[in-house]
């Protein structure tokens, strides 16, 4: 698998690209400002592009918006955006056009190996990765005035969280140590009270997720 990785401090860049060579993938190219992006995910087409929001010259969202242009040039382009700090707009851009494929997650995250590397990897499948900060801010935004999610039951909430972080029925099961079954039943119950169409697609079924808490009330 060929990643494009951005990152303008050397020391974090050096050291994602020795933990995913680790791991089996394939470093296309490892840039560290936004013109350097631009060109590698132009020219190189890589499989998943692993990228810090900030990056010279103007270290504002230059990775991020870099990414976005990619994707609008080669739709469904996996795009894994590195934050130092929550940032609501950045995930709301990145899921505009509902397509998938993309994750959000702290830099803090990246120091978990196999949480990181399995982020990258679900991304690249064409799934979502969603930090569980950015999942927090989105309920706290939403349950104060939220009565549908005032009816889900304490376990329905903790299935919700991880499912909108991107997270298979049978990843919640591993996590929660339940069957895929039961899981099943609570993501039915879930939808129901949400008022979402039930799918049986996992990317669809995160993606209607993160719509729903992200909406206006």
């Amino acid at each position: 698998m060929r990643v494009v990785l951005a990152e303008d401090l050397f020391l974090l860049r050096d050291g994602l690209v020795r933990m995913l060579t680790a791991y089996g993938f394939e470093i296309a190219a490892a840039v560290e400002t936004g013109p350097e992006l631009a060109e590698a995910l132009e020219e190189l087409t890589p499989d998943v592009a692993v990228v810090d929001v900030r990056l010279p010259p103007t270290h504002t969202d230059e990775g991020l918006q870099c990414a976005l242009a990619a994707r609008r040039a080669r739709p469904g382009l996996p795009v894994l955006v590195l934050s130092q700090h929550v940032e609501q707009l950045y995930a709301r851009e990145l899921l505009a056009d509902g397509n998938g494929a993309i994750g959000y997650l702290l830099k803090d995250r990246v120091f978990d190996a196999e949480q990181f590397v399995d982020a990258v990897r679900r991304v690249a499948a064409g799934g979502t990765a969603m930090d569980p900060q950015v999942i927090q801010q989105l309920l706290s935004r939403r349950s104060a005035e939220d009565r549908p999610l005032a009816r889900l039951t304490p376990r329905e909430r903790e299935v919700l969280e991880l499912m909108a972080q991107g997270r298979s029925n049978a990843g919640i099961a591993a996590q929660l140590v339940v069957t895929e079954r039961a899981i099943a039943k609570h993501t039915s119950n879930i939808f129901a009270k949400l008022g979402l169409e039930v799918s049986d697609d996992d990317n669809r079924r995160v993606l209607a997720v993160l719509a729903y808490l992200d909406q206006d009330r």
